[in-house]
């Protein structure tokens, strides 16, 4: 069956063509961003988050100087973690892997797995970014088109880290919805570098580590929005949108993260071996262990929905960066990786409370907000 002739996307975003394909209706002269507390109040009051987009934080010098240290003292961690994925990627779908990144935050992790495999095995796969939306599910229409232009691909699906798992579950229905709408063979498992959840079934760790592209929104995405999926400008043929931010060029470090970590990739070969045993050898099902701490939390907390709980030091850095906080919880307060988190907190005004009993280095808890 052929994708629908009217969706047509728009080159979009300050990566190289070759190392991605957005698959996003450009909504750029659309004005869809609402003010922090404004877009927090309307998501609390039923507007669903991909209705509208948050406006972008500006970071300060001093959180730049932070975000360029953790890149270095991170590089080579990333690198190792971004070589093991791939490497069982390989293992399960060799060359006719077709890389699926999930927008945004998955696609600089989808270009440094290109990369990698075209460093390490000399081939060159297709990579697109898609979006997905907790409660609207995957871009239907995307996945068409794929399936249309490489109709005996093996689709991978990639994401940067895993919070408490509502992206991976969506994902699971998705693909279900998909096999029994249009028979497609798509294998729902997703690959992300950071697993702290537990929810994953390819990861590259499950170390609640800092990746640096975490730190930064659409500055370190190709310049590329959250997506968007407002009927008022998504038609049915259409796929998911985004802004392109042009006028952030003079900002934007996307290329420059990439360079920084594929740079890693001969110093660490050996080092990814090693760790490719040690996680194949480990329990690699997802026992959903960061779940049932989310409960604890939500329990001891007292706090109405699940979904104003995030977990891991990446979610933990979105709800600092786009949400109204109420308290960020850490593990351990001298903790070095959580040096952008507590600066962030100080610059909100946002309590940190240590709490112990969970294995993810930090948890944001979103204050709830009465209209």
């Amino acid at each position: 069956m052929s994708t629908t002739t009217q969706n047509r996307f728009s080159s979009m975003g300050s990566y190289p063509e070759d190392d991605v394909t957005f698959l996003l209706k450009d909504l750029s002269g659309v004005m869809i961003e609402r003010g922090t507390e404004d877009r927090e109040e309307a998501i609390q009051s039923g507007v669903h988050y991909s209705e509208m987009l948050p406006i972008e934080y500006q970071p300060s010098s001093e959180y730049m100087d932070l975000y360029h240290q953790s890149l270095n003292e991170n590089a080579s961690k990333l690198a190792i973690a971004v070589g093991v994925v791939a490497e069982q990627i390989v293992q399960g779908k060799g060359n006719q892997a077709v890389l699926v990144s999930l927008a945004r935050a998955g696609t600089p992790i989808g270009i440094l797995i290109k990369r990698y495999l075209y460093f390490a095995h000399g081939f060159s796969v297709p990579h697109y970014s898609v979006s997905i939306i907790r409660g609207k599910g995957i871009d239907t229409n995307a996945i068409r088109f794929i399936m249309d232009q490489h109709p005996e691909g093996k689709i991978q699906f990639i994401d940067g880290w895993t919070g408490k798992g509502a992206i991976t579950r969506e994902l699971t229905s998705s693909c279900k919805q998909l096999r029994e709408e249009y028979g497609y063979d798509i294998d729902e498992k997703l690959a992300v570098l950071a697993d702290p959840g537990y929810c994953a079934d390819i990861y590259g760790t499950r170390e609640d580590f800092l990746i640096p592209s975490a730190c930064l929104n659409s500055t370190v995405s190709g310049l590329v929005s959250r997506t968007v999926h407002n009927k008022e400008f998504i038609k049915e043929g259409d796929f998911h949108g985004a802004k392109y931010y042009r006028h952030l060029e003079n900002e934007d470090v996307s290329n420059e993260f990439i360079g920084r970590v594929v740079a890693e990739f001969p110093k660490v070969r050996e080092k990814i071996q090693e760790e490719l045993s040690f996680v194949k050898q480990s329990s690699s099902v997802p026992d959903w262990r960061g779940l049932e701490e989310v409960k604890q939390i939500q329990a001891k907390f007292g706090i109405e929905s699940m979904n104003m709980i995030k977990p891991g030091v990446g979610e933990t850095t979105r709800v600092l960066l786009r949400r109204v906080p109420w308290k960020i919880l850490v593990k351990d307060k001298n903790d070095e990786k959580l040096k952008h988190i507590i600066l962030l907190a100080e610059d909100r005004g946002v309590p940190v409370l240590e709490y112990q009993s969970m294995s993810y280095s930090c948890c944001g808890l979103i204050k709830t907000i009465r209209s």
